[in-house]
Order: structure tokens, then sequence, then C-alpha cells
């Protein structure tokens, strides 16, 4: 197992340090860049009729939105799969970075809905849809920076040798995540050249990243009983819960179950700090 570990280990701090490298970084933003302009041309190739859209989607100019923001939110969830081994706190604060940006994404989406720009009034649907999906985005933007400051990175293992088993368990776990992402993105790209529509997964990765969560809370057993550590490892299984239901509802309920979702992993950190420090506060008395 600690040969697994320690091959595992190596593995992932290869693809880490190349996605974190200045060089990614540049890459990744020259796809999304890339992606918006050929989407743009696309558009425009369809209006003088030099091509034939293969698909409804490519009907309106919106679309050259709607595709690097998908890649985006691919991207993000790549940094959200690197964000797991170094705290589970943070990587559930990512997963609702994610899921406003899933907001924001709708937000745009809503445009294809509208047939006549200039006519607002005949759409109103897709307008208050808009600004909801808005609204909604920016509280969870609000409530996850607030949840980053106050959060507080306390070890759960007694020793260094403990720390490294279980963040080596960690990266591998990412790994298998990573594996799996892999696997629902071949899926999404030969659902697409079969059905000319893709079906962006993020509902199966969420859910993936839910048993994620919970084996986490399960190997966490194994360095600390603690009440307040297994509490809270649990919670955020749950807040992860809250974020794949969301996806399942309609646009306002979609909306309340995400941002009570943040709201309840902000409750959750203000809380545990709290009985934390008074924790820390007797033991030193």
């Amino acid at each position: 197992m600690k040969s697994i570990l320690q091959i595992s280990g190596k593995l992932y701090d290869k693809i880490h340090n190349i996605w974190f490298s200045t060089w990614g970084e540049r890459w990744v933003s020259n796809i999304l860049i890339i992606s918006f302009i050929l989407g743009i041309v696309y558009y425009l190739a369809i209006i003088f009729g030099w091509v034939v859209p293969t698909n409804e989607f490519f009907n309106h100019p919106f679309f050259a939105i709607e595709i690097p923001f998908t890649l985006l939110l691919i991207f993000e969830l790549l940094s959200l799969i690197f964000s797991l081994p170094r705290s589970v706190a943070m990587s559930n604060s990512k997963q609702y970075e994610v899921l406003s940006l899933i907001f924001l994404r709708s937000s745009f989406k809503e445009f294809s809905h509208i047939e006549t720009l200039s006519d607002w009034s005949l759409n109103s649907e897709p307008v208050l849809n808009m600004f909801a999906y808005g609204a909604g985005g920016l509280l969870i933007f609000a409530l996850t920076n607030l949840t980053y400051r106050l959060q507080s990175h306390v070890r759960i293992t007694k020793n260094k040798g403990e720390q490294s088993s279980f963040i080596a368990t960690k990266k591998l776990l990412a790994l298998l995540l990573l594996a799996g992402f892999v696997i629902i993105g071949f899926n999404d790209i030969f659902h697409l050249m079969n059905t000319g529509t893709y079906d962006q997964s993020f509902e199966s990765f969420y859910t993936i990243l839910i048993f994620c969560d919970i084996l986490i809370v399960l190997i966490a057993l194994r360095y600390s009983t603690a009440y307040n550590v297994i509490f809270r490892y649990s919670a955020f299984a749950l807040a992860t819960i809250f974020i794949r239901i969301s996806f399942s509802l309609d646009t306002i309920e979609s909306i309340t179950v995400g941002t009570a979702g943040a709201v309840f992993v902000l409750l959750l950190t203000v809380i545990y700090n709290y009985f934390n420090r008074k924790e820390k506060v007797e033991t030193l008395d």
C-alpha cells in the first residue's frame, strides 16, 4: 500500500506542477480566447451562408460565450480536484466557487431563449431567470469568499508521519477522481458525436465527488475520532449533496438550495472555529 501511495503521490505532484505552472495557466487562457474567437467566426459564417448549422444551439450568437464558459468550468473542476489533498475545507469551498460560475453560465445561457433581443417584454421569463442566476452567483461568490477568510486549518493527525500518510491518501483519491472526470469527458464527447448535443455532465461529476467526500470521512477516522472533526468532515459531504440536488431543480429552487448550501458551509466554519478556539483555550488552561 505504501508503494502505491508513493507512486500516486509522485504522479499527482507532476500533474499538479504542470497544471499550476505559468506555462499551464497561459495555455488555459489561450484555449479560452481561441474558443471564443472561433465561436464568433463560426456564427458569422452561418450568417453569411458559408456554413449550415448542424444544431439549433449554433443559431444564436451567444453560443460563442457559452463554449468558453463551459471550458472555464471544466478547468475550474480540474483545479477543484487538485485542491482536495491540500484541505478538505478548501476543496468544499472550491465546489461552491464552481457552482457560482455554473449559475453565471446559466445566466448567459438564458440569452439563447430570447428570440428577439429588442423586445424584452415578450421574453420576461428568460430575463427574470438571468437576473435570478446572476443574483444567486453573486450571493454564493460573497458567501464563499467570506468562508475562505474565516477558515482555520487544524491538523487532525498526531504527527508528521500520519499527516504525510493522510495527504498521500488524498492524492490517490484526487487521481482517481481525475480519472473519473476524464471518463465523463470522453463520454460527453462520444454523446456529442452521436447525437449532436453536448451532455455537460456536471451532475455526474458531483455525484462521484459525494462518494469521494464520504470516503475521506471514513479515512479520517484512522487519524482522529474527535467529534468536532468527524462532524465537520461529514457536514462538508452534506454540503456537496446540496450542490448535487440543486442541479436537479428548476431555476428558483436550484438557486435557493445552492445558496442555502453556501450559508450552511459558512455557519459550519464559524461554529467550528468558535468551539475549536474554545477547546484550545481550555487545553492551555
